[in-house]
């Protein structure tokens, strides 16, 4: 028996391979148009941002190694052009360009996708990627790393896109995802968890963009022209280095157009043995259409465990054992930043209701391991069931840890029909570094059994959203009053008389942490006789709480809170605040400077001021207006922010513009931005870091009194041939420090302990006495304003490179979150350990990058 396979990678591969080992016998053949026949396409994203070092570790099999490791043929650079299936036989074209047929007794399509580009201008520029193969990937990773890269556009929120974007986030860039659809991750989660993930993303400085359409990539002028230097969209111009097109992919079947085959919207259909209309001739992979396990109605899932699945499948049936394919969950899990990772299987609630079952959902935050076991966190999961039969149908989940754990579960429930009660008593593993003792799953399936039978009765968060819970009262029962506006209750006082001052018929809105002291609470207030109580699934761990303010006084707690984001109380007024908005080191373009002053005008008392950290506030803002100043700053690319336990915005001096400038301050600083202040947004460091940039020794900037400062430096070499001892030297002249000094032969001397490497005596000689021996940079550490000011101390080595000094940066904002204390300034971790000591961990020890951001960190600084 001859079986042709079109197509590598996932499917063509694996199902040749099971071919072969189910019959020896069988000729097997796989032609393919690429050179890579078998590549880890999932693992591209990886490649990107270097987690993946090489691109040999993304190919799984080359041709050679695959054909003999399976005795299968492989022919590579050879493209399928037409199928002729009375004949039996694909026209096909070869690299060289000469073309042929290829006969086969049974046919196996498995030509997977390709990535789609819109029609709009700019696509075909330079820095314009998509990603699908190996090459792409390598591309990309080649582009970011040569020219270099500072900020990116990602076209496309789904999976692939947020992976990119992730990844390149990781390696210090400046990111940007856009979308057309109304949320991220479209068809994979409903609205309400897709909101929440975009909150994760942009708190640690991924900026995201929904309802936002491509329009167009523009190239730059000069030097830049025939590169992409911007995306053009409805709500404005996004600068990009690099632009990812990751809008998604079309099945790859254009070649079978005329053949008979019966497709729907370019995907083959298949029957459940992936059989198509047409004799012997059978599809799989992301060029075929399956069944979805829960509907039975026809779906696309190009996924690469669907290819593998479904290979293997049609390989038994082609070999005599009939093996229906039982259809696809859309299980997935994506990696989305170092401290989220998510994951779904089964339905959407939406899609539940277009499938006619009559769904109820309810969201819980479940500890993912034993609360107490180092690295704990929590999983915010959505479980959805049928409410008549009660039948798990979906399931999503957001969280820090093995997300993957949850959907594995939860699917082998849905692909057996499971009611949700079914799982109340299985036996799941259970170790304190890995699971809770009831499993996390198990868990939630408790908690909507309870709001199934009537025992909970909650608003949703998409109800919340919607505004559904207006009209109630809040009340907080969390251990501590935590929620502004809201009354508090002790949860343990809550007795047969319930909570004095509110009547048994009010309708109370019962707030927590995650939603287990609401139930508590509810279920306290029941048998109190309270009628209307409803649950906030989810607490404030999922929901943006608002409570309307009775008063203007504020609770100190919510003071607090807002200078989190960067918004200060003006100490004249209760409910008015300044909102500091972050800069590029004090550079703004015209059009972020037209936002500021919008947003001046709108919500504020229409002043702008500059702080001395070279960011600006927008003065007197109503507390009511604060989130919406913030939202319209983030529409356009702004933020608020700059306070905290973090790295602060960098300054610099004018490098460019002062005469004594010896470095391009704007340049590294903006690079130190990108990298570290928007990089490092979400890593806690124990106090404030802040890093400045001066262009010369005359310290106009003060970054000997930062915890990080960076000087220009111009160090001056003596020629003492070209020295010809001139009774009035023009070098000491020029010398405003004195250590240019004539010596006892009259010759020119430099005394190196005086020397601050202003560079002004460099060309002072008419006879070229001074030369220019090395242009770099110092680095002071441990400086610091204030009430404890101290002068930093400068490291030996002068840094002749940027990526020097980035990379020393780096080192001692690692080392400070790794050995620096709670509430310490950098300043006093290196007096406490020693200067030596710390100088030798920064340019010579080793340094655990991963385990250091890895660790539990928990901040001081208190503005």
């Amino acid at each position: 028996m001859k079986y042709l396979i079109v197509g590598g990678v996932a499917a063509g591969t694996k199902v040749a391979a099971k071919l072969k080992r189910c019959d020896r016998t069988a000729d097997v053949r796989v032609i393919t148009r690429d050179a890579d026949i078998s590549y880890a396409g999932c693992g591209l994203p990886y490649y990107i941002g270097g987690g993946i070092a090489t691109r040999d570790e993304l190919i799984v099999n080359t041709p050679a190694a695959y054909e003999g490791l399976t005795g299968v043929a492989v022919e590579t650079g050879v493209e399928a052009t037409g199928l002729d299936a009375a004949a039996k036989t694909v026209a096909v074209r070869r690299a060289d360009g000469s073309v042929g047929a290829e006969p086969y007794d049974k046919l196996v399509i498995a030509t997977g996708a390709a990535p789609f580009v819109p029609p709009v201008p700019g696509t075909d520029l330079d820095g314009v990627f998509c990603v699908r193969t190996p090459d792409d990937a390598e591309r990309i990773r080649t582009y970011v790393d040569e020219l270099p890269c500072r900020r990116a556009v990602v076209v496309g929120a789904g999976f692939i896109g947020l992976e990119v974007a992730e990844n390149l986030h990781a390696r210090g860039l400046s990111v940007t995802v856009i979308d057309a659809a109304p949320q991220i991750m479209p068809n994979a989660f409903d609205p309400e968890m897709a909101a929440w993930a975009t909150r994760q993303l942009k708190a640690i400085g991924m900026r995201i963009m929904t309802s936002c359409a491509l329009a167009s990539i523009r190239p730059g002028e000069g030097a830049g022209a025939g590169r992409a230097a911007s995306v053009e969209t409805a709500a404005g111009t996004l600068p990009a280095d690099i632009v990812v097109l990751a809008i998604g992919i079309r099945p790859a079947t254009a070649w079978l157009d005329g053949s008979g085959i019966e497709m729907f919207k370019g995907t083959i259909v298949v029957d459940e043995y992936l059989k198509t209309n047409l004799p012997d001739v059978y599809a799989a992979g992301d060029c075929a259409e399956v069944r979805n396990a829960v509907t039975g109605l026809p779906q696309w899932s190009a996924m690469g465990s669907t290819a593998n699945i479904s290979a293997r499948a049609l390989a038994k049936t082609l070999a005599g054992t009939p093996t229906p394919y039982p259809g696809v969950l859309g299980t997935g899990v994506v990696k989305l930043s170092a401290t989220l990772n998510g994951g779904r299987t089964g339905l959407t609630e939406a899609q539940a209701n277009e499938a006619g079952f009559e769904p109820r959902s309810v969201v819980a935050v479940v500890d993912d391991k034993a609360h107490y076991y180092p690295g704990a966190s929590s999983f915010s999961v959505k479980l959805i069931a049928d409410a008549p039969s009660r039948r798990l149908l979906g399931m999503q989940v957001f969280g820090a840890g093995a997300v993957d754990k949850m959907c594995d579960v939860a699917a082998m429930a849905i692909y057996q029909g499971l009611a949700v009660d079914d799982l109340d008593l299985l036996d799941l593993s259970y170790a304190p570094p890995f699971s809770t003792a009831i499993h996390p799953l198990v868990t939630c399936c408790y908690i909507l059994e309870n709001k199934l039978d009537g025992r909970l009765e909650t608003f949703t968060p998409a109800q919340y959203a919607a505004g559904e819970a207006a009209g109630w009262e809040v009340v907080d029962v969390l251990p501590a009053p935590t929620i502004p506006g809201a009354r508090w209750v002790d949860l343990t006082k809550i007795g047969p008389d319930g909570i004095e001052g509110i009547p048994r018929d009010a309708k109370v809105l019962l707030v927590c942490a995650k939603g287990k002291r609401g139930y508590f609470a509810q279920n306290r207030l029941k048998a109190a006789g309270y009628t209307a109580t409803r649950v906030l699934e989810g607490g404030i761990t999922f929901n943006e709480v608002k409570v309307p303010r009775q008063g203007t006084k504020l609770p100190a707690a919510e003071i607090k809170r807002l200078k989190g984001l960067g918004c200060l109380q003006d100490k004249r007024y209760d409910d008015v605040f300044n909102i500091r908005v972050i800069t590029r080191n004090g550079k703004l373009t015209a059009a972020e400077q037209k936002v500021v002053a919008e947003a001046s005008e709108r919500f504020g008392s229409g002043e702008v001021t500059m702080t001395t950290r070279l960011t600006l506030e927008i003065q007197g803002v109503r507390y009511e207006s604060i989130e919406d100043c913030i939202a319209f700053l983030q529409d356009a690319g702004l933020d608020a922010g700059g306070t905290g336990s973090k790295v602060r915005p960098v300054v610099s001096c004018k490098g460019t513009t002062c005469q004594y400038g010896l470095i391009d301050t704007f340049e590294l600083s903006e690079k130190l931005h990108e990298r570290f202040y928007v990089g490092y947004h979400g890593v806690e460091l124990p106090h404030k870091f802040k890093i400045a940039v001066g262009g010369c020794p005359n310290m106009c900037v003060k970054p000997d009194l930062n915890d990080l400062g960076i000087v220009g430096q111009r160090v001056p070499g003596i020629d003492m041939d070209r020295c010809r001892a001139c009774k009035v030297c023009q070098v000491v002249k020029a010398c405003p420090m004195g250590d240019a000094q004539v010596g006892p032969d009259g010759k020119i001397t430099i005394d190196e302990t005086l020397c601050n490497h202003c560079g002004r005596c460099i060309g002072s000689c008419p006879f070229g006495a001074i030369t220019e021996d090395l242009v770099g940079y110092k680095v002071y550490i441990g400086g610091r304003w204030g009430k404890k000011t101290a002068h930093g101390q400068a490291l030996e080595k002068i840094f002749t490179s940027e990526d020097e000094v980035m990379a020393v940066v780096e080192r001692a904002i690692l080392f400070f979150r790794d050995e620096g204390r709670s509430g310490e300034r950098f300043a006093d971790t290196v007096a406490r350990l020693g200067f030596d000591y710390v100088q030798d961990k920064l340019l010579t020890a080793p340094i655990d990058k991963d385990a250091i951001l890895a660790k539990q960190v928990t901040g001081g600084a208190t503005c």
